[in-house]
């Protein structure tokens, strides 16, 4: 039995590269660049040839927007610790890009004032647009479904109301996260503690459900798939379409340890719906704070969310009102 316990893949295919079928466009095939190679380590885990890799258009004009917005973020850091190389190192974590003061609105500040970081943030936004163009044009040329670039938009969707669309709602650039490992991780800290503490946001809630919801759904998929493939079950659409002993054996653990059947096909779209609502619930979250509702402790006290504080000190006071002291 310990054989089948084939947590790393066991047998490692390593014969000739594999270039991929032709395409209609003879364009789309003959820009497929790199040589193709063998990894033995990725192939512990799944195919073992590495490229060859298509660009394109708009993937080579993705790389260049990125790399300028990048490029733009670790000259800052380089300036902020005098160009040492070792202190840029040391630093890393605590160094950030800023956007603008309050003061400038959605206005284009001085690049010191936070010039650096629109100007970054325009290339590295550009970059991720034109990446997603770049998915979904490869899906329809390869003749697939366009799912992988309706997931990828979700996490956009989430990128772009925190850096942009919230941001334009408020009326300032302020309010939008900097660029930093450390300064973002604070920047939440705050937003969470200046509108009444985001954990009793509903839309928050629901993300955090289907994060560890995606995470535990893709997981106990995996499992599954690998603890039937002695029986076939990564072929998952021969299994579909002609359900096998494999496909049979996983529907009957899901039902006696889990209560209900997920099929070969269905288990995918369980773990792409609540992976993508992640993105999609966490956006309208942060959308709706600050715009919307002012403090989410007393939206939800008084929805019923939450219980309120016994009123021993009096009545508590939205610290956003004029009034409160």
């Amino acid at each position: 039995m310990a054989d089948y316990q084939n947590l790393f893949t066991q047998v490692q295919v390593n014969g000739p590269i594999e270039m991929g079928i032709p395409l209609d466009r003879p364009r789309d095939t003959a820009e497929r660049v790199g040589k193709p190679w063998h990894w033995h380590l990725a192939g512990r885990l799944g195919n073992a040839q590495i490229g060859p890799v298509y660009l394109g258009f708009t993937g080579i004009a993705s790389i260049i927007f990125f790399l300028i917005g990048f490029t733009a973020i670790g000259w800052n850091y380089l300036v902020q610790v005098n160009y040492s190389p070792i202190e840029f190192v040391r630093q890393l974590f605590w160094l950030s890009v800023d956007p603008p003061n309050a003061s400038y609105g959605l206005r284009i500040p001085p690049m010191n004032q936070g010039g650096w970081w629109l100007f970054s943030g325009f290339f590295i936004t550009v970059s991720i647009l034109l990446w997603w163009v770049r998915t979904y044009r490869r899906a329809v040329a390869l003749k697939m479904g366009t799912h992988v670039a309706w997931a990828f938009a979700g996490a956009i969707w989430l990128y772009l109301v925190l850096g942009f669309f919230r941001p334009i709602l408020m009326g300032s650039w302020a309010e939008a996260v900097p660029w930093g490992i450390f300064s973002h991780l604070d920047w939440t800290t705050a937003f969470s503690l200046r509108y009444g503490n985001l954990f009793y946001n509903p839309f928050h809630m629901l993300s955090i459900a289907f994060l560890y919801g995606s995470t535990l759904l893709f997981a106990m998929h995996g499992a599954t798939i690998l603890a039937v493939s002695r029986y076939g079950g990564e072929r998952e659409i021969e299994q579909i379409v002609d359900r096998g002993s494999a496909s049979e054996r996983a529907a009957l653990f899901w039902r006696w340890t889990m209560g209900f059947n997920a099929t070969m096909e269905s288990i995918h779209r369980w773990a792409w719906w609540f992976a993508v609502l992640t993105c999609i619930t966490g956006g309208i979250g942060i959308l709706l704070t600050g715009t919307v509702v002012d403090n989410w402790y007393l939206w939800s006290v008084k929805h019923g969310v939450a219980p309120g504080y016994p009123a021993i000190w009096g009545p508590v006071a939205d610290p956003m009102s004029a009034g409160a002291q």
